[in-house]
């Protein structure tokens, strides 16, 4: 904490027993409607809970932060309850939307969804706060409901492989924030984590490099060999973690570029069929997935077999980013399969091979997601010039990263859907001097000037941890957070509910919070 927060935090505190509303009735995300009673109730020392059948997990996640967090006892009673948790599917708060009474009777959260029950949670328990030996919590009604259903943190472990206690300790964090999207990026050109039994070296061989690089900018070889993936029993372990927090885990399984790993393990899958290594530098490589022999497309099949099997996930994402073209100009193979399937440049090669992609995905009922460069946009030096004759599968989600408003009107004028990562403003390995803490608040994943109609389209946000900066846990944490608290409010909170000086203020809460896990913030 820095210089003057302890102080800050003191009077929080105070404000905080003295239930003034402004300090004490202040929640990140802020809830859509929040309005502010007189007094305060004060838990007993044994609370007592009572739930809806169905709600047993949210009510035991509820009782264990009371006990860790206050050391108050509590038990379940079927009768007059310190704590009502409802869930009653007539009601009309949305799929993840709650009400949220504090009064003289006690605290009653109402949601017809176990979702929204769990957010009511998330807001109860940063109302709470002690007063000498006693709980409390001021009296307020709120009425809150998610401004955007796609709320998502990416962490992307192929440049550094972090393991599954930093992704549980961030899973809390989003879960408390309301977070619902884990993008987990597993497979890129530095590494390939995710265990497949098909095909085992993919991560006896595609998971591990000999060596490695310090950060982006000059390429600082260290010397110091990395390696790690996840065993299927592991990632099951994490997706029950989630679910438990009703978080969606959405895997990233990158084709048909950013493929150097899979290549290492199996030089067959790339273009020239030459043995490569895993890469000890980060970038974009030239080694893709030979689209024009049939064994790749067999294998990608049974690799996102293997993915559907394990993930519930009903959205796969496919990256589709940055596919540098060269092999494919320069294969006599792909020239051929080309001009078999009558298309006319590299770029529309693309787009009919991530659609046969979508057709097997939907085949198994999955919905298809990927970059914005699956769309054909021209992006890099290395991007075909030539007009794009294809069309992309109308199914699909278009993550942007590149958040222009023509890109993004050109993509839902044509019907798709778009998760808007704008990365000027949502890649938390950029610096807080090119994205401090204000610049994240003010982010609106709907761009300035898109036509209304099209505002439905916009499903929301991403904030993206790519790891080329980030070693260890620590460093991301400190690139985590704490914008992951302000990306979190511009998913949830109306636009004109926001205040980024109120917002700031309850930051504390989280900070001291972050602070007692052993998580350092940036700044």
């Amino acid at each position: 904490m820095k210089p003057g927060h302890t102080t800050k935090y003191l009077i929080l505190t105070l404000l905080l027993a003295l239930g003034i509303a402004s300090y004490a009735q202040r929640i990140i995300p802020q809830p859509a409607e929040m309005v502010a009673g007189k007094g305060s109730y004060t838990l007993p020392a044994e609370v007592t809970v009572s739930a809806s059948a169905g709600l047993d997990i949210e009510a035991a996640g509820l009782t264990a932060y009371l006990k860790e967090t206050f050391g108050l006892g509590s038990r379940k009673t079927s009768g007059k309850a310190a704590i009502r948790l409802i869930r009653d599917p007539s009601l009309k708060t949305g799929s993840e939307g709650y009400s949220l009474t504090i009064g003289k009777a006690g605290v009653k959260i109402e949601a017809a969804t176990n979702a929204g029950a769990f957010y009511g949670i998330q807001s109860l328990k940063q109302l709470l706060y002690k007063r000498g030996v006693v709980v409390q919590a001021a009296h307020v009604t709120i009425n809150d409901r998610p401004r955007f259903a796609w709320r998502s943190y990416l962490l992307d472990e192929s440049r550094y492989f972090q393991g599954k206690e930093l992704v549980k300790k961030v899973l809390d964090e989003m879960a408390m924030l309301k977070l619902n999207i884990f993008h987990w990026h597993l497979t890129d050109d530095p590494g390939w984590r995710i265990e497949i039994d098909s095909y085992p070296d993919l991560t006896r061989i595609g998971s591990k490099r000999d060596s490695t690089v310090t950060g982006s900018g000059p390429n600082r070889r260290i010397g110091k060999a990395h390696s790690g993936f996840y065993t299927k029993a592991e990632i099951r372990e994490i997706l029950a973690y989630a679910a438990a927090r009703h978080i969606k885990v959405v895997p990233e399984i990158e084709m048909p570029g950013h493929s150097s790993a899979a290549i290492a393990a199996y030089p067959w899958l790339g273009v020239t069929k030459q043995a490569i290594r895993v890469p000890t530098h980060f970038g974009v490589f030239q080694d893709v997935y030979d689209v024009s022999d049939p064994r790749v497309t067999t294998f990608l099949h049974n690799v996102l077999n293997e993915v559907i099997d394990l993930f519930p996930s009903d959205i796969i994402h496919i990256g589709g980013d940055e596919v540098r073209f060269e092999q494919w100009e320069n294969s006599a193979s792909v020239a051929a399969y080309k001009k078999k399937h009558n298309l006319s440049s590299s770029a529309d090669l693309q787009i009919f091979f991530t659609n046969n992609m979508s057709a097997y995905l939907a085949g198994k009922g999955k919905r298809m997601m990927g970059w914005n460069e699956i769309l054909g946009s021209k992006i890099h030096d290395y991007s075909d010039t030539r007009p794009v004759t294809g069309k992309l599968a109308p199914n699909t989600i278009i993550q942007f990263w590149k958040g222009e408003l023509d890109m993004i009107t050109d993509a839902v004028s044509k019907g798709y859907d778009v998760v808007n990562s704008y990365h000027l403003f949502t890649y938390l390995d950029y610096s807080y001097q090119s994205i401090p803490l204000k610049k994240s608040y003010d982010f609106d994943p709907v761009p300035a000037g898109l036509d209304p109609r099209y505002t439905a389209k916009i499903l929301g946000s991403g904030c993206q941890m790519w790891g080329e900066s980030t070693p260890d846990a620590a460093a991301v944490y400190r690139q985590t957070f704490p914008r992951i608290a302000a990306y979190a409010e511009v998913n949830w909170t109306p636009a004109a509910s926001k205040n980024f000086e109120a917002f700031s203020r309850q930051l504390e809460f989280f900070l001291q919070r972050w602070r007692s896990m052993g998580i350092h913030a940036g700044s």
